[in-house]
């Protein structure tokens, strides 16, 4: 049954683990985070339900109280932020490439397929493989380490050189690194990638410069078997009043390549597989204010909802003042 694992800091700055399940919400007894969490399950080979169990739990908690009052952290992280890693993967969902392929049509004022319409269509037809079998490889992308990461509520901040601030409504695998090397999936949470959009439009190229910059995760963790159809609603908020809105799909059902085939094209570079490590994966998106010519503003506000989750990721956006950078020869 799948259950949902928060990260909780209290007003005498103290760290907690909070377990929603059918039961209830409590907190869980004797570790201070899901990364503690996960480490303990994975040495007693357990699964994440079972050592909660193990655990044991005290104290109801309110999620919505907690969440407005601003106690609860992003679901995972880690002492030291160069051990998380923020990737991801695009053209995954089915209509993704349409936004996508305007942009780069546009780019190129040309009428045969651009190289994006190419590797949706390969991952349509190969990113569904069997059982044991790995498929067509997707496209991939890195966001940067842990320091990347906002927690819930705070500002997503694009570098004062950003030409864009966009958001992504995604779902986000959770991995942590055995001891052994094996990549464990935590489970999945809500996300707001967020990107340049238009320094990607000027050309497909400058994908990778796009993608450095922050993401922001919802509170909520989920762990168990991944639903396969998600739905929520993607919004920005104005002054206070909806600027944007539209409903988003995910999940394997609304994909064009399985989580199964994602995972296998990420985890098989060694790099990928160092002990102790976190993961932040991104599954990409086929929904866009910006595919709608809705330019953001400093000051907006993300807000992305979808159940089973049940507490929203909201951020407004922000710009960073400008910090030029010296290179000094020694």
């Amino acid at each position: 049954m799948a259950f949902r694992l928060l990260q909780h800091r209290g007003a005498d700055g103290v760290r907690s683990v909070i377990a929603a399940t059918a039961e209830g919400v409590t907190f869980v007894n004797g570790v201070t985070s899901v990364r503690e969490l996960a480490g303990r399950a994975i040495a007693d080979g357990l699964t994440l339900a079972q050592a909660v169990e193990t655990c044991g739990k005290r104290t109801g908690v309110d999620l919505a109280a907690e969440y407005a009052a601003g106690r609860l952290l992003a679901p995972i992280d880690h002492d030291d932020d160069a051990h998380v890693l923020l990737s991801g993967t695009g053209l995954t969902h089915l209509g993704s490439a349409e936004g996508r392929d305007q942009m780069h049509r546009q780019a190129a004022a040309t009428t045969t397929k651009t190289d994006s319409m190419r590797m949706f269509l390969e991952g349509v037809d190969g990113g569904k493989p069997g059982a044991g079998e790995i498929g067509q490889q997707p496209e991939w992308f890195y966001k940067g380490d842990g320091s990347q990461l906002v927690a819930p509520g705070a500002p997503l901040t694009m570098p004062d050189f950003a030409k864009d601030g966009g958001e992504e409504p995604e779902l986000a695998g959770i991995y942590l690194i055995g001891p052994d090397g094996t990549p464990f999936r935590l489970g999945l949470c809500l996300a707001n990638e967020f990107s340049d959009h238009v320094t990607e439009r000027h050309n497909y190229l400058w994908l990778a410069h796009s993608k450095l910059r922050q993401a922001a995760l919802g509170p909520e963790l989920l762990v168990g078997p991944p639903p396969s159809h998600f739905e929520g609603t993607s919004r920005i908020v104005r002054n206070g009043e909806t600027l944007w809105e539209k409903p988003f799909l995910s999940g394997e059902d609304n994909m064009s390549h399985t989580i199964a085939n994602l995972e296998a094209h990420h985890f098989k570079y060694g790099l990928f597989r160092r002990p102790g490590d976190i993961h932040i994966h991104f599954f990409g998106t086929a929904t866009l204010s910006f595919s709608d010519a809705v330019q953001t503003a400093v000051g907006d506000v993300f807000e992305i909802e979808a159940a089973p989750f049940t507490l929203a990721v909201r951020n407004p956006l922000a710009r960073a003042a400008q910090s030029p950078v010296i290179v000094r020869a020694l």
